[in-house]
């Protein structure tokens, strides 16, 4: 595994920091200043500015992301998630909301489990709720749950409900960039509102914009079983 993906994994901090901190000889490979890329393996002996590496506990995190709040952790970026996030570690977003989307975000530093809820064989079903500029039909709404040419490629099948004229719900199991705008658009429609309500089993619930709550200890082993990832010993 490559050294700053190792570091991430284990919840020091981000791959491109873990990069920077190499450049900057803070860190050593079995007494060796590491380089950018460089492939390591647990049993090697990794100093992190002068102490041993060793895997942090696994943290496991939701949060309700406000409307205009950049899904980045870069400390330069102003409306990124560096700012508002309470975290005593290191901890990374599975999954991205753009600028103008609001939400459920998944936080872990349990690069296992985030790496089955990406890209698993699985089906993460994820909950949208979304509103349009214009009324629209049922239709485009049923085409819609038939998969669409989204321009970057097919979108799957997938379950869409009608919640009120200008509204629906959307149950996607894949996630293409910018794809439930895309598919609005696709029909000449303009999304003026885009809310995740659901990742598998974990709801916003009564979580407010901006709050951000531990999971309990069954939400993370339904996590484990849903996705078949292998729980981090700690």
């Amino acid at each position: 595994m490559r050294i700053n993906k190792l570091l991430s994994n284990y919840g020091y901090c981000s791959r491109k920091e873990v990069n920077q901190h190499i450049r900057e000889g803070a860190i050593l490979v079995n007494g060796v200043p590491a380089f950018e890329g460089q492939w390591v393996t647990e049993e090697d002996s990794i100093l992190f500015l002068g102490e041993p590496v060793k895997k942090k506990p696994s943290i496991y995190y939701l949060y309700h992301k406000p409307p205009g709040v950049i899904c980045t952790l870069e400390k330069e970026e102003k409306n990124g998630l560096a700012s508002r996030l309470p975290l005593s570690q290191y901890a990374f977003p599975v999954g991205r909301l753009d600028k103008d989307s609001e939400g459920l975000l998944l936080f872990t530093n349990d690069g296992d489990l985030a790496q089955k809820l990406l890209h698993g064989e699985g089906q993460v079903e994820k909950e949208y709720h979304v509103t349009v500029k214009s009324p629209i039909s049922d239709d485009i709404l049923r085409k819609m749950s038939e998969g669409v040419d989204i321009g970057i490629g097919i979108t799957k099948p997938c379950q869409v409900k009608r919640l009120d004229e200008y509204s629906y719900s959307i149950i996607l199991t894949e996630g293409m960039n910018r794809q439930i705008r895309r598919m609005a658009g696709h029909f000449g429609h303009e999304v003026i509102f885009l809310k995740r309500i659901r990742i598998l089993s974990l709801t916003l619930s009564d979580l407010k914009p901006d709050e951000m709550r531990a999971l309990t200890k069954n939400e993370v082993k339904d996590l484990y079983l849903s996705t078949d990832a292998l729980p981090i010993e700690e």
